[in-house]
């Protein structure tokens, strides 16, 4: 918890609540708000205290943040792509290329990263794009389920150490991450795309 200061507030909120709290901190930083590794150093640190507790832990942490994704969602399908390109910066084209071609993999594979990957524009660009909700609800589930549950057992397994393992390597945890995922592309496109195409 030294490497990250975290608010008064949410100390409170998370103090009382336990799992409750980690849902509302989660739905706040995935919606509204922003609060760069917080939700990660919570999960950790409750971890830690309660190694029983932390499937829980975990479980709370991507349901918070699945529905602060979910009212995100929302709004930006009711806004529309002047939303996005207020909030996407430049990048908003190549995200409307990225998630028209690839509806599941688009939310997935941001919602495993880490801080400080963008992530919320990607759920902007779900919800203009008018990805169907099922597959942007599965995406996010599966996504976070497992981005808070490595973090868990990892807590579990190495305690405090693993925080600021995450936070001095995030850029290359997060690149090693995207370069299994496009390995994995690659070779199931490999695998399977011909036999695909000539059906």
């Amino acid at each position: 918890m030294d490497h990250v200061k975290l608010p008064h507030w949410l100390q409170a909120i998370v103090a009382v609540m336990g799992g409750g709290g980690l849902f509302i901190v989660t739905f706040l930083d995935s919606s509204v708000l922003s609060f760069p590794f917080i939700p990660d150093t919570l999960v950790i640190d409750l971890s830690i205290q309660k190694p029983a507790r932390m499937p829980y832990y975990a479980a709370m942490a991507a349901l918070g943040s699945l529905a602060g994704c979910i009212w995100l969602y929302l709004l930006a399908k009711k806004g529309g792509e002047a939303y996005l390109r207020r909030h996407g910066g430049g990048g908003a084209a190549r995200v409307k290329r990225w998630v028209e071609r690839h509806a599941f993999l688009s939310a997935f594979v941001p919602s495993l990263l880490p801080p400080p990957f963008p992530f919320k524009v990607f759920v902007l660009a779900e919800g203009v794009f008018q990805v169907p909700l099922r597959t942007f609800v599965l995406a996010l589930l599966l996504g976070r389920g497992l981005h808070y549950s490595v973090e868990g057992i990892l807590a579990v397994h190495y305690g405090e150490a693993v925080l600021a393992f995450l936070i001095a390597h995030k850029i290359g945890f997060a690149l090693s991450i995207l370069t299994t995922l496009l390995s994995i592309y690659l070779i199931s496109r490999l695998l399977f795309g011909g036999s695909a195409e000539n059906k």
